[in-house]
């Protein structure tokens, strides 16, 4: 059986009067991120990372953001499309890695919730997608709370063929 490793790293600008949306989840915070979707850095990262490991490009050769379908868009929904072409590849999810690169908001209270967003949207359990954090100590964008970026790392294995 062979596996593969892919990575994928994802960084959005912070901006009022958005939403912000991380890990799938809705969080209570005064700014969002800017994007072409909803900016979910954390599914954008792991969407990337899946797409590595199999070889299939990256997020912007599968959802350009130049291409209006996608504006507006939930991750999720992207991240549930891209895992999509993954298995059609014949790669099949063994876990995922997911960190989130900022001062705030933290992750700790959302952690479980953002687990599970992004595990059901590839159909998987909980337990095979951690979410983290980490902070840059107050350096670059991140630590001046200009914008957020998060690092995904997943590990796919070929499919068994159905039966």
């Amino acid at each position: 059986m062979e596996y593969r490793v892919g990575t994928g790293v994802d960084a959005h600008a912070l901006e009022e009067g958005v939403p912000l949306v991380l890990g799938g989840v809705r969080l209570d915070h005064p700014r969002g991120l800017a994007g072409h979707s909803d900016g979910d850095v954390i599914a954008h990262a792991l969407i990337d990372a899946l797409l590595g490991a199999a070889n299939l490009g990256d997020i912007g050769t599968l959802f350009p953001s130049g291409d209006e379908r996608w504006r507006g868009s939930s991750s999720l929904g992207l991240l549930r499309t891209a895992y999509g072409e993954v298995r059609t590849a014949g790669w099949e999810l063994v876990n995922a890695d997911c960190v989130l690169i900022g001062e705030e908001p933290r992750v700790g209270p959302h952690r479980e919730a953002m687990a599970a967003a992004l595990a059901a949207a590839v159909e998987v359990v909980p337990e095979r997608i951690a979410v983290r954090a980490t902070t840059t100590d107050r350096l670059g964008f991140t630590g001046r709370g200009e914008g957020l970026a998060a690092q995904a790392v997943a590990l796919l294995r070929e499919r068994e063929p159905d039966r």
